[in-house]
Order: C-alpha cells, then sequence, then structure tokens
C-alpha cells in the first residue's frame, strides 16, 4: 500500500465568507474579535467542519459500501481521516502518522472484519485512540510546543485560512481532547451519537453530556475574555 504524495492543510479556500450566512472576523493582536452574546457556537463548528467535509470530498465517513479491498479503503477514506486525526492533534505529520498506524493495524486484523462499514468503523477507532496517545505522550514531554501555537503550522497553510475558519479551530484546539473528539466526529465526521459512542468508547449518553459542556466552553472561547 504505497504512500501518496499530496499534502493536507487545515482548511482551502482564499479569504472571502464561505457559507452565506457566517459572522465575519476581525483579528487584533492575533487575537480573534468574535460578535456579541447571539454568536452561536454550534452554528460556527458546524459550518466550519461541515464546509472541511465538502472541501475534503463531502459525505459521511461513515458513508462505505459494503465489499471493498483495503486498497480501496485507502483510496476512499485516506485523506478525510488525515483530516479528522488533524484537527485533534493538530500537527500534520504526526496526523498522517496516526492514520497510517490505523491502516497498519487494520491490514493484520482484516480477516476478522465482517464488511466495509466495519473496517472504516475500526479505521475511526483506531484513529480516535491513536490521537488520543499522541496527546498523553505530548503531555508528559518537557520540552513540547502547544500544537495552537503559531509554529505549530506552517505560514503557508495559515495564509490560506479564512479569519473565520482560522478562529473556529484554534477555539476548538482549546478544548479538553475528549470535547474535541465528540465535535469532530459529530460536525466533521458527521457521525451519530451512536456512532461516535463506539468510536470514542463512550457511552451515548456521555456523547451528549460532553458535546453539551464543550459548546458552551467553545462559546466562553470564542466570546473572549469578560
Amino acid at each position: 500500500m504505497g504512500q501518496p504524495t499530496d499534502t493536507l492543510t487545515l482548511v482551502t479556500g482564499h479569504g472571502g465568507n464561505h457559507g452565506g450566512n457566517q459572522p465575519s472576523q476581525q483579528f487584533q493582536g492575533g487575537t480573534p474579535m468574535w460578535p456579541g452574546p447571539e454568536h452561536n457556537a454550534e452554528r460556527s463548528v458546524e459550518t466550519t467542519l461541515t464546509r472541511l467535509r465538502a472541501l475534503d470530498g463531502g459525505g459521511s465517513i461513515a458513508e462505505t459500501p459494503a465489499r471493498l479491498t483495503l486498497e480501496d479503503l485507502y483510496r476512499m477514506h485516506r485523506m478525510r481521516l488525515v483530516r479528522l486525526a488533524l484537527l485533534l492533534v493538530d500537527e500534520p505529520a504526526t496526523a498522517e502518522d496516526v492514520v497510517q498506524e490505523a491502516f497498519t493495524g487494520l491490514h493484520r486484523h482484516w480477516a476478522n472484519l465482517r464488511d466495509g462499514a466495519a473496517a472504516v468503523g475500526y479505521l475511526r477507532t483506531a484513529v480516535v485512540n491513536g490521537s488520543r496517545s499522541v496527546l498523553r505522550r505530548r503531555k508528559t514531554a518537557r520540552d513540547y510546543t502547544p500544537p495552537h501555537a503559531v509554529n505549530a503550522r506552517s505560514a503557508e497553510s495559515l495564509a490560506m485560512l479564512t479569519a473565520e475558519h482560522q478562529a473556529v479551530v484554534q477555539a476548538l484546539s482549546q478544548l479538553p481532547p475528549r470535547q474535541r473528539e465528540v465535535l469532530v466526529l459529530r460536525y466533521y465526521g458527521g457521525l451519530s451519537e451512536a456512532e461516535i459512542a463506539e468510536a470514542a468508547g463512550i457511552s451515548k449518553g456521555t456523547v451528549k453530556s460532553t458535546a453539551s459542556r464543550a459548546l458552551d466552553a467553545l462559546q466562553k472561547i470564542m466570546a473572549g475574555p469578560a
């Protein structure tokens, strides 16, 4: 299974307002300036991550024909899984590694999987677990630079971000890992509560409560200091 040479940026698009109803953004000293309390965190994260999903080919990462080869899965899902991992770990090279490890594990377990949907479910869970492992290792590394710092992404990638999308992605990166997982799986992955619960290894009730806390936290981050 060859390694594709294509690269991934966080968001594509050059300025402008994608999505019509997105609020305008201004930056002052590098700090996103959000509108007042009427701004809705859920609408913002849904707009940004749905836009990303459309740019990556549309559809949900759960949508897979039943009969596929390993090569088919790699071709169809690798880029969206890398994007999923990137939204969880922030660093492109690390996201690539997480997804490559997921496909390596899939190859080992291929004979035990009943169909393409089960294979994609395995990959989603492997990417979530791999991203968690990365974050745990970072937490114990003394010399680690937080991934949402400016030097964690290339200048080229930053230049391609719209102000709206950059602010949402930066806000997401400040959430606790579990909260970020749930929002990314829901709004980028397009998964149901049951599918999120399976991928993240938590109950459906925990998915609901975590999503609620995540959106509350995101609203506070976007609102900025009181």
